[in-house]
């Protein structure tokens, strides 16, 4: 399997694992479905959530896939997004606690709540070494002007692989969220969340830590 394939196996694979997390709403799903007592209601999550989600991606990549498209500065880019993952997750596994603000939010705007939800736990952010991964830098160009236009070329192809990188990984997380979401409305009931709720604080921000240490070291 080539590099560029594994990094986007990881996208994937990182919006399964933030699929399956409560924290990321799929539980939202199942209460509209109880609420409004019809099937559709679970699937009628799928844009505000996935929208939120999105959103919440695309802010925290975008500043740095621009940035990386620059160069000279790439590798500091990555050091430095690296490091900030790292302290993200480190501060997480500290303080585990969900920020109390997310709680006023009321659940009629789930793609508001989303993407506050997903930025404040980093979500974005961990995707951050795999998404510069996938920011190839390139050739330089013979000239002032030409380096300019190379340079210029490069920022807007990034910007593009970080949207991609935010909406496969997006795709992937409701993929995950919305079949445990339909499977426990549908088949487990409440009593499965009771008996077995999942609680994945400590492996996020450990997964945190994990990235932020893959970014430094395949910079370094």
């Amino acid at each position: 399997m080539s590099s560029t394939s594994a990094l986007w196996l990881a996208v994937v694979a990182l919006g399964l694992y933030h699929g399956l997390n409560p924290a990321m709403g799929w539980p939202l799903a199942v209460a509209n479905g109880l609420a409004q007592k019809r099937d559709g209601a679970v699937f009628a999550t799928l844009l505000p959530l996935g929208g939120g989600h999105l959103a919440a991606m695309s802010v925290a990549l975008l500043p740095f896939a621009w940035l990386a498209g620059y160069v000279a500065w790439s590798r500091p880019i990555q050091l430095a997004a690296g490091g900030l993952v790292l302290l993200f997750g480190a501060y997480r596994l500290v303080r585990p606690r969900h920020p109390r603000a997310l709680a006023r939010i009321p659940p009629t705007q789930l793609a508001w709540w989303s993407f506050w939800m997903a930025t404040a736990h980093g979500a974005g952010l961990m995707l951050l070494p795999f998404a510069l991964g996938l920011c190839q830098p390139a050739a330089a160009g013979g000239g002032a002007a030409a380096h300019a236009t190379v340079m210029g070329a490069m920022a807007a192809s990034n910007v593009a692989t970080a949207l991609s990188v935010a909406a496969v990984h997006t795709a992937a997380m409701l993929l995950a969220g919305l079949s445990i979401a339909w499977a426990v409305y549908r088949y487990l009931g409440l009593k499965f969340l009771a008996r077995t709720w999942l609680n994945l604080d400590a492996a996020w921000a450990a997964s945190l830590v994990l990235a932020g240490a893959a970014g430094i070291v395949s910079a370094a």
